[in-house]
C-alpha cells in the first residue's frame, strides 16, 4: 500500500518544480468467543500520588507481534515473539488542552508553525532536486481534504494537500479551529514536537513493541483491540470512516468518520484500561521504520527482548522516496482508515512517516518509567 508520506512527497516534488506554495509533503476485555487472552488482565490506573496520573500499568510479559492474518499487509508478517517489560501508559491520546498547556508554559513553536528548513525536506526527495525560492518556504502542514467524487485510489495526492497555516492550533488550515476540542487528540504535531513534549512531562515515546502490546489488552492476535468482531452487538469500537456510509475518499454530510477526530475516551477501552489505542489519530511511536523488520525479527530464537527497532529507517515501498529516507513508526490509524483503503485500525497495522511532517490524522500518547504498582511489585 502507497503511504500517505509518498502523497507529501509527491506534492512537493511537484510544488518546488512550480515554485508553488511550500513543498513538503477497562474493566471489560471486549473480545469475540474467537479471540484469545494471554492472562486475564487487571486494570490498574495511577492515582496521580505513588503512580503516575491518568496512565495505566502495563505489565511484563511475552506476545506475539505482528499479524499472519488475512488482513496483514506485508509489513506486518510475521507473527513473531517478543517480550517486554512492564511500563506505565498514557490511557488516552495526549490531547490539545495538554498540548497548549505545554506550549504555554514552555513558548515552545511547533514544527508547523516555523519556516520549513530545506535540508530536512531535500532528504524526501531524489537526488539532483534544487531548492525552491526561499519565500516559498512558508509554514504549514499536510491537511486532508478530500475529494468530491470517486475517484483512483492509487492517485492519493487527489485527497491530501499542504496547507499553509495549518498546525495544531488549526488542524485543516487557518479556517479552523480547536475551539471546544480540548479534549480532542491533539494533531498536526511533528516527532520532534513530540519528543519535547514528551521531554516537558517527564516521559518517553513507547517502542513499537510496548506500543503493540499495550494495544492487544491481553488478546493474544485478536483482529482488533477488543475481539474479532469489528462491530460486536452492531457497535462501533473505534472512530475509523465507514464506508457503508460513504465512499473514501468522497467528503459528504454522510462520509463515515470524515469529519476528524473525536474526544478522547468516546469508545469502551481494552483490557487493560486504554482508550483509542487503534482509530480516531495515528500515533508516533519511538522506533525507526522498517519495511522488512519483522520478518527479520522472526528469525531469532525465543522472544526477542524488548526490541527497539531497526538502526535507521528503510521502506523501498515509498515512490519517489529515497528507500533510506528518514521515517519513523506510526501506529493505530486513524478517523480516515476504511476497509476500502486502509484496514489500519488494527493493532498490528504499521507504517512510517517523515519525522518532520505533521499531519491533520497524526497524534501521540506516551510511556513512563515508574516502579509498578505495589501489590503488582510484590507478587
Amino acid at each position: 500500500m502507497l503511504s500517505i508520506d509518498a502523497s507529501h512527497r509527491k506534492w512537493l516534488w511537484g510544488s518546488v518544480a512550480a515554485l508553488g506554495v511550500l513543498a513538503a509533503a477497562v474493566a471489560a476485555v471486549w473480545q469475540s468467543p474467537s479471540s484469545t487472552a494471554l492472562a486475564e488482565p487487571i486494570v490498574v490506573i495511577g492515582d496521580g500520588v505513588s503512580t503516575p496520573a491518568d496512565m495505566a500499568w502495563v505489565p511484563s510479559g511475552s506476545f506475539q507481534m505482528g499479524s499472519d492474518s488475512k488482513l496483514a499487509q506485508a509489513n506486518e508478517r510475521p507473527a513473531h515473539a517478543v517480550r517486554v517489560g512492564g511500563f506505565w501508559i498514557d490511557i488516552a491520546h495526549v490531547t490539545n488542552d495538554q498540548f497548549a498547556e505545554f506550549v504555554r508554559q514552555a513558548s515552545y513553536v511547533t514544527t508547523a508553525e516555523r519556516k520549513p528548513d530545506w535540508e530536512t525536506i531535500r532528504v524526501q526527495l531524489p537526488p539532483g532536486i534544487p531548492a525552491p525560492p526561499d519565500e516559498v518556504l512558508v509554514p504549514g502542514a499536510m491537511v486532508f481534504v478530500g475529494t468530491d467524487r470517486q475517484v483512483d485510489l492509487s492517485d492519493y495526492s487527489q485527497w491530501w494537500r499542504y496547507v499553509p497555516g495549518a498546525n495544531w492550533r488549526h488542524p485543516q488550515g487557518p479556517g479552523s479551529s480547536i475551539e471546544g476540542r480540548g479534549d480532542h487528540p491533539v494533531v498536526q504535531v511533528s516527532y520532534e514536537d513530540v519528543l519535547a513534549y514528551a521531554k516537558w512531562v517527564g516521559k518517553r515515546l513507547p517502542t513499537e513493541a510496548e506500543w503493540e502490546y499495550a494495544a492487544r489488552g491481553g488478546l493474544e492476535q485478536a483482529t482488533y483491540v477488543w475481539g474479532d468482531e469489528l462491530m460486536p452487538d452492531g457497535k462501533p469500537m473505534a472512530n475509523y470512516w465507514d464506508s457503508k456510509l460513504g465512499t473514501f475518499p468522497v467528503v459528504s454530510p454522510k462520509a463515515g468518520g470524515a469529519e476528524g477526530t473525536l474526544p478522547a475516551r468516546t469508545f469502551p477501552p481494552n483490557g487493560y484500561g486504554l482508550y483509542d489505542m487503534t482509530g480516531n489519530a495515528w500515533q508516533w511511536v519511538a522506533d525507526w521504520y522498517g519495511a522488512d523488520y519483522f520478518s527479520k525479527q522472526a528469525g531469532a530464537k525465543g522472544p526477542v527482548a524488548d526490541p527497539r527497532g531497526p538502526e535507521k529507517a528503510f521502506d523501498p515501498s515509498d515512490p519517489g522516496v529515497p528507500a533510506n529516507a528518514p521515517k519513523r513508526v506510526i501506529r493505530g490509524g486513524s478517523f480516515l482508515c476504511n476497509e476500502s483503503y486502509c484496514l489500519s485500525y488494527r493493532p498490528s497495522a504499521r507504517r512510517g512517516s517523515d519525522p518532520y511532517s505533521p499531519m491533520s490524522h497524526v497524534g501521540f500518547r506516551l510511556v513512563k518509567d515508574a516502579p509498578a504498582p505495589a501489590a503488582q511489585a510484590a507478587s
